[in-house]
């Protein structure tokens, strides 16, 4: 059993020898072979008695107790080899354990119990009484074989609580699939022990080595790219289309509907790191903006949105190069030739609008589905074939005006690669895959939708910087299911009155 406990409190050696600090020394006991004497039957008792059970289900217990709750007596029922006394408790009870916790509400009879304890040289947990206790039950999280204990030193529950339930959130619990293969290799292993030592210390390096961080000139050219990615959205804003200045103007109101749609879905992709590109199209549908118009705009808006998040990902060490290098020219590949063929198709959008509408649906069933299984255990292998993920993701976005976080994205996370990397990997690589199809778009599109394209570039840039700091206070799965309860309603609304029109 593979064993890691964590002291939120702990200092360094030196650091308790000049300032006291912590001095608890953290130990895992096998209660499987101990005797543990559990005085208190009640809702104490049975807080104390679960936690035990939760972490050792075959611990030996004997429970003391003058009124025993129904809670301890379904729990006897269903562990065997917990005893029930029921009885006033005398010293003598004592004999025989390894181990004593007293859960009563009289502290005499805790004070009672401690001294009895210590005469006989055993180790005393008192509950809510941290000066009169030898050891604390610390907050436990665990992941199959592995244990993190929590320890605050007494001093605040509720701490080790909120740790406990961040390390929970945290630790995939793919881990323990690590740790077994881990034993297999050490179990295979031959020779004398400072070689298995060797080995295995080569074969974990990989988990403390510093991050790889791309050559000093890939980081200039990201400070370029976006850069230019500003210029270009600049000046296709202001040269492209006539209408522009004046309309700078003499704002109109569908600028602000989009400045604060772009706002709102910014965010929430910055939340669960995808559906800004389905939710936008899916909107700007329902806005009566064509779906090349549409997708051109969810582009430009993603260059300054995905730049700065891409950047944020970049100097945090989120970004799996290898990856990046596999998503970038493929995805660039389907981008550019998507954007191409649905510019074209421009003069038809009256007739490719239901289509990217019926994308725009099976997206909401997607994201319906991922919300309703987030705590479902992915089977899916590990995927191999990125460049191809890349290029698929990389053409139905650009036609569909989004999908490269709903599809790269979940699928890179189904396939067993690690979220964060994913999420940093496909935010940067989004950027350059937005920066050249927009560049597509504006060299074949003469519409005069920029108003739109103004608010939700502007929209989209300003939620950017702190969707990542709301991102853990709103529970992703709410998120997902209102958005994909939206995307599916309105989508099927654009379905519904195009056959309408036509019957």
């Amino acid at each position: 059993m593979t064993l890691l406990f964590l002291n939120n409190d702990l200092a360094s050696v030196q650091d308790e020898k000049t300032a006291g600090g912590n001095q608890l020394f953290p130990v895992f006991l096998k209660l499987n072979e101990l005797h543990t004497v559990l005085i208190g039957a009640g809702n104490v008792g049975l807080e104390k008695l679960t936690a035990i059970l939760n972490n050792s289900k075959q611990a030996r217990v004997t429970v003391i107790g003058e009124n025993i709750i129904p809670g301890i007596n379904k729990l006897a029922l269903d562990f065997l080899q917990i005893k029930i006394v029921k009885k006033t408790f005398i010293d003598t009870d004592l004999d025989g354990a390894d181990l004593v916790i007293a859960a009563t509400d009289n502290s005499e009879l805790n004070t009672y119990i401690r001294r009895a304890a210590h005469e006989r040289k055993l180790l005393i947990n008192v509950a809510d009484k941290p000066e009169l206790c030898d050891f604390y039950l610390g907050s436990i999280v665990q992941k199959g074989d592995l244990k993190i204990g929590i320890s605050t030193n007494g001093k605040s529950p509720t701490i080790a609580k909120r740790l406990k339930e961040v390390l929970n959130e945290s630790i995939p619990d793919a881990l323990d699939i690590t740790l077994q293969q881990m034993n297999n290799l050490r179990n295979s292993l031959s020779g004398d022990f400072a070689y298995k030592v060797k080995k295995l210390n080569e074969v974990t390096s990989v988990l403390v080595e510093p991050k790889p961080v791309p050559a000093k000139n890939f980081k200039w050219l990201i400070w370029f790219s976006i850069i230019a990615a500003i210029a270009i959205a600049g000046t296709a804003l202001w040269f492209n289309e006539p209408g522009f200045k004046s309309y700078v103007q003499n704002i109109q109101p569908v600028f602000y509907y989009f400045l604060a749609a772009g706002f709102v879905f910014a965010l929430i992709d910055g939340a669960i790191g995808m559906s800004y590109g389905v939710t936008t199209t899916t909107f700007s549908l329902s806005m009566g903006v064509p779906p090349a118009a549409a997708s051109m705009g969810v582009h430009l808006s993603e260059i300054m949105s995905n730049g700065i998040a891409g950047w944020m990902h970049y100097r945090m060490g989120n970004i799996n190069w290898k990856m990046f290098k596999l998503l970038l020219i493929p995805g660039i590949i389907g981008a550019v030739t998507g954007a191409y063929i649905l510019s074209s198709l421009e003069h038809y959008s009256q007739y490719s609008k239901p289509f990217v509408s019926l994308y725009t649906l099976i997206l909401g069933l997607v994201i319906l589905s991922k919300a309703l299984n987030l705590k479902k255990k992915r089977t899916t292998g590990k995927i191999k074939n990125i460049g191809l993920l890349g290029l698929g993701g990389g053409f139905i976005d650009a036609v569909g005006g989004g999908g490269w976080g709903s599809i790269v994205l979940s699928t890179l996370i189904a396939g067993g690669r690690n979220p964060r990397f994913s999420l940093g990997t496909v935010k940067l690589s989004r950027f350059f895959i937005a920066l050249m199809s927009s560049l597509t778009f504006i060299s074949m599109i003469t519409g005069s939708y920029w108003a739109a394209v103004a608010g939700l570039v502007l929209g989209s840039a300003l939620a950017s910087p702190i969707a990542a700091k709301i991102s853990n206070k709103i529970s992703t799965k709410a998120i997902m299911l209102a958005v994909a309860i939206i995307v599916i309603l309105i989508s099927l609304k654009s379905i519904i009155t195009f056959l309408m029109k036509i019957i």
